[in-house]
C-alpha cells in the first residue's frame, strides 16, 4: 500500500501523466497565452502609479502634479520596448529572449549577464507578485495582517501546484481572474472618467498634508520615472516563451505582445489620470494603508460591491502575476541547460510536460526571499527593477548589432527603434542602480556576478567532461573473461550470496574470491562455495575492505577489471527494505568512487526465494544490456566490461527523450563501428525506470536459469559539487531495478 499511495496522491494533485506525443496539445492559443505570459505586466498597473507617487511625494503636494507627464513618458517607453521585442520574437522563434539575443550577438558574458538578470528577475517577480497580492488582501481586510507570511507561502504553494499540472491547465484556470482584473480596472476607469465630467470624486487621502523633503529636481523626476517603469516588468516574458504558442508561433507571440501593450498602456494611463484627479496622496509614510488603486476604486464606486470586486481582482491578478515567472524561469533554465550553463536536470520535462525542476526551484527561492524580507512589498520592490532593465538594454543592443550584421530589409528602421529603446532603458537602469542602491538594489547587483560565475563554472565543467570523454588516444580494447576478476563481499551466507556465487561461476572470469569482515562466516561459506576461497579481513569496516581491494588492484594489469560483488536479501519490494539496511548502500556508494573498481549488486526479494531450488546454480542465459546516452569513452569502457561477463547476448540500449539527440546518437553509433547492436526504445512518459522495467521483463528473468545484467557507465566527478551537474540516472536505475527478480546491476565508473 505505501508504494501505491505515493503515485496515487501525485496523480490526484498533478494529474495523469502526459506522453511526449501530446506536447502539441499543450501549445497555447492567444486567448490563453495572454493571461499566461502577460499577467505580470498587466498586474504591474496595480502598483506602478503608486511607486511613482511615493517618489514624487518627497517634493510635497507640488511633486504629485508630475504624475501625468511621467506616466505618459513611461507609456511611450513601454511601446518602444514592445516594438523592439516584437522584432525579437520574429527573429528568435525558439525563445530565450534577451539571453539568446545577447549571447548570439554580443558574446558569452553579455548573454550570461542577461540570463542572470532574468533568472533573478523571475524569482523577484514571484516574491513581489505574491507579496503584492497579500497586500491587496490585507487592504480589504486587516484581519489577515498578522498572517502575511503564512498567507504568502500558501499562495506560492497553490500557484506552484497549478503550474505542475501543465501550462495549458494553469493558463485556463488563471485566465478568468486575469481577464476579470482587466475588465474591473476598465470599468473603474470608465466610471471614473464619466464622473469626472462633472465633479471628480475625492480620494480618502486627498488633502493630506505633505512636508517637502526635497525640491523638484531633474534627479527626482528621473527617480519617479524609474519607479513608474515597474509597469514594464514582465514585458520580456513573451519573447522568452515563444515555443509555448500555437503555430505560427512568432506571429502569435508578436500579436499577443501588441495586445498586452495596448491593455497595459491604457490601464496605466487611466489609473494615473484618476489618481491625479481624485487627489490621491501617497507617500512612504502611508505604506501599509489602502493602495492607490484601492483608494481610486473606493472613491469612484463610493465603496460598495464594485470596490470589493476591484480589490478581489487586484489581489487575484497580483498573485497570478507570478504565473508569468513560473512559465519563463523553467523555460529559460532549460535553454541554459541545453547550452550547458545550468545542470542538465533543468531540461527534463515532468509528468505534465512542464519543466518541473525549474518550477520547484523557483518556488523555493521565492519563498525564501519572502521570508527574509518579511513579506514587505516596498522592500522587495527595491530589488526588482535592476534585472528587468539589464535584460531590456542588452536585448535591444543585441538587436541593433544583429541588424547591422545581417542588414535585412528595413534593418535601419528596426535598429533605430532598438537603439533608442536601449538608450532610454540604459538611462533608467543607471538611475535605478544609483537611486536604489542603498535601499536594496545592491543585493541584486552583487548577486548577478555570482550567478554568472556559477553558470560559467558549469559550462567549463561540461566542456572539460566532453573533452575527456572524446579523448582520441583512448583506443578500443578487446577484453574477454580472462581480463576480469571478481571479489564477493560476504555479509551473510544466504540466498542472495548463493545467487552471487552462481552468477560469478557463469561469467567464467579469471578468478573469483570472497572476503568477509566476520570470520564466523568462513565455515558456512565453504559449505556453500568450496571452490571460492574466502578471506577474513583484519580490522573492521570500510577501510579494511578498501585496503584489501587496493592491494588486489595493484597486482592486476591496468586493462583488467576488478569487480566487487555485493548481495542482499530484501524483506519486501518497497523502499522501506532499503532503509532497514543502509550500510550496504553506503558501502556501494563509497566503492564506486574507488579508482579501478566496479560494483555489481545481486539483490533478491525474500518473496522470490524458492526453498526447493538451488540458488547457487549457474544461470544458463545471461542477457547483458549496456545503458548508454552517448557514444564516448565511458560507453566504450562499459561495453568492454560487458564483454568480460561471457554474455549470452550483448546489446546497448538507449531511451530517446529528444528526437534530435536520438538521431545523433544513432549516427554516432554507426560511425564508431561498435560490434554490438544498439536498440533505441521510446520512453513516452519520460520515466526511465518504468520504461526500462517494461523492457527487461521481455526476457522473463528468474535469477536461476535466466539473468539480465544491466551495465551502467557512471561518471565519477573529482569535486562533489559537480555531482549536481549530472543527472542521477544511475541512482534511478539502481533503485527501480533493485526489486526486479533476476536482474543484476553493475556500475562501471568512469573517473573524470
Amino acid at each position: 500500500m505505501p508504494v501505491k499511495a505515493g503515485p496515487a496522491a501525485k496523480r490526484l494533485v498533478v494529474g495523469r501523466p502526459m506522453s511526449s506525443g501530446e506536447l502539441g496539445h499543450t501549445l497555447l492559443p492567444k486567448t490563453i497565452a495572454l493571461p499566461v505570459f502577460s499577467s505580470d505586466p498587466l498586474s504591474s498597473n496595480a502598483y506602478a502609479t503608486q511607486e511613482a507617487l511615493i517618489v514624487l511625494s518627497l517634493a510635497g503636494a507640488a511633486g504629485l502634479s508630475f504624475i501625468l507627464p511621467i506616466s505618459g513618458a513611461v507609456a511611450v517607453l513601454l511601446l518602444i520596448v514592445v516594438t523592439s521585442y516584437r522584432q525579437t520574437v520574429k527573429a528568435y522563434p525558439t525563445g530565450g529572449g534577451a539571453y539568446r539575443v545577447s549571447h548570439e550577438n554580443l558574446g558569452m558574458y553579455p548573454g550570461l549577464l542577461a540570463a542572470s538578470a532574468l533568472l533573478i528577475d523571475y524569482v523577484l517577480t514571484v516574491s513581489v507578485s505574491i507579496t503584492a497580492g497579500v497586500e491587496a488582501i490585507v487592504s480589504a481586510s486587516d484581519a489577515f495582517g498578522p498572517h502575511r507570511i503564512t498567507l504568502a507561502f500558501g499562495l506560492i504553494t497553490f500557484v506552484t501546484l497549478m503550474n505542475l499540472r501543465g501550462v495549458k491547465e494553469s493558463g485556463t484556470l488563471f485566465a478568468i481572474p486575469t481577464y476579470g482584473f482587466v475588465v474591473a480596472i476598465f470599468v473603474m476607469i470608465g466610471t471614473g472618467l464619466m464622473r469626472c465630467m462633472g465633479d471628480c470624486p475625492v480620494a480618502e487621502s486627498a488633502g493630506r498634508e505633505l512636508h517637502p523633503e526635497t525640491a523638484i529636481t531633474l534627479v527626482l523626476i528621473l527617480r519617479a520615472f524609474a519607479a513608474g517603469t515597474t509597469a514594464l516588468t514582465g514585458v520580456e516574458a513573451i519573447a522568452d516563451g515563444v515555443p509555448a504558442f500555437r503555430y505560427p508561433q512568432s506571429r502569435n507571440a508578436a500579436s499577443t505582445l501588441l495586445i498586452m501593450a495596448g491593455l497595459s498602456t491604457s490601464m496605466f494611463l487611466g489609473i494615473s489620470f484618476l489618481a491625479d484627479r481624485t487627489g490621491v496622496v501617497y507617500s512612504e509614510h502611508f505604506v501599509g494603508e489602502r493602495s492607490v488603486v484601492a483608494q481610486i476604486a473606493n472613491a469612484v464606486f463610493d465603496g460598495g460591491p464594485m470596490f470589493y470586486l476591484v480589490q478581489i481582482m487586484s489581489a487575484a491578478i497580483l498573485v497570478l502575476a507570478a504565473n508569468t515567472a513560473y512559465q519563463d524561469f523553467p523555460r529559460l533554465s532549460s535553454i541554459l541547460a541545453k547550452d550547458r550553463y545550468m545542470p542538465r536536470q533543468f531540461m527534463n520535462r515532468g509528468d505534465r510536460l512542464v519543466f518541473s525542476n525549474g518550477v520547484l526551484i523557483l518556488a523555493l527561492m521565492a519563498a525564501l526571499l519572502i521570508y527574509v524580507f518579511d513579506a514587505e512589498l516596498t522592500r522587495l520592490i527595491q530589488l526588482y527593477l535592476v534585472g528587468v532593465f539589464i535584460s531590456f538594454t542588452l536585448s535591444q543592443v543585441g538587436m541593433v548589432v544583429r541588424g547591422r550584421r545581417l542588414r535585412g530589409p528595413g534593418w535601419r528602421r528596426s535598429a533605430a527603434i532598438s537603439g533608442f529603446g536601449a538608450a532610454v532603458t540604459g538611462t533608467v537602469l543607471m538611475v535605478i542602480a544609483v537611486s536604489k542602491f542603498t535601499h536594496g538594489a545592491w543585493i541584486v547587483i552583487a548577486a548577478i556576478p555570482f550567478v554568472m560565475l556559477a553558470m560559467r563554472s558549469a559550462h567549463a565543467h561540461y566542456v572539460s567532461v566532453g573533452k575527456q570523454l572524446a579523448r582520441p588516444d583512448r583506443k578500443p580494447t578487446e577484453r574477454r573473461s580472462g581480463n576480469a576478476h571478481l571479489v564477493i563481499l560476504v555479509t551473510r551466507v544466504d540466498a542472495a550470496a548463493a545467487r552471487a556465487v552462481g552468477y560469478a561461476r557463469a561469467t567464467r572470469v579469471s578468478d573469483v574470491t570472497a572476503i568477509a569482515l566476520d570470520s564466523s562466516l568462513q565455515s558456512p561459506w565453504r559449505r556453500l562455495a568450496p571452490d571460492v576461497p574466502i578471506k577474513a579481513l583484519p580490522g573492521r569496516g570500510l577501510e579494511a575492505i578498501l585496503d584489501h581491494l587496493r592491494d588486489r588492484r595493484s597486482t592486476l594489469p591496468e586493462d583488467d577489471f576488478l569487480t566487487v560483488v555485493t548481495s542482499e536479501v530484501l524483506r519486501s519490494d518497497s523502499l522501506s527494505a532499503v532503509i532497514r539496511n543502509p550500510w550496504i548502500h553506503r558501502l556501494k556508494a563509497r566503492l564506486i568512487r574507488e579508482p579501478g573498481i566496479q560494483v555489481l549488486d545481486v539483490p533478491i526479494v525474500r518473496g522470490h526465494i524458492d526453498a526447493e531450488v538451488d540458488q547457487a546454480r549457474e544461470p544458463s542465459r545471461n542477457h547483458v544490456i549496456v545503458l548508454i546516452s552517448g557514444v564516448h569513452n565511458a560507453t566504450l569502457q562499459a561495453i568492454e566490461y560487458a564483454e568480460t561477463l561471457t554474455p549470452t547476448d550483448l546489446r546497448a540500449l538507449s531511451f530517446g527523450l529528444d528526437p534530435e539527440e536520438t538521431e545523433e546518437l544513432g549516427n554516432a553509433w554507426l560511425r564508431s563501428r561498435i560490434p554490438h547492436p544498439l536498440e533505441m526504445e521510446e520512453s513516452a512518459y519520460r520515466d526511465l525506470g518504468t520504461s526500462l522495467k517494461e523492457y527487461i521483463r521481455r526476457f522473463s528473468a528468474d535469477g536461476i536459469d535466466r539473468v539480465v545484467t544491466i551495465v551502467i557507465p557512471e561518471f565519477i566527478v573529482k569535486k562533489r559539487r559537480h555531482q549536481i551537474l549530472h543527472g542521477q540516472t544511475a541512482l534511478i536505475v539502481k533503485r527501480r531495478m533493485l526489486f526486479e527478480n533476476g536482474v543484476v546491476v553493475v556500475s562501471v565508473p568512469y573517473h573524470l
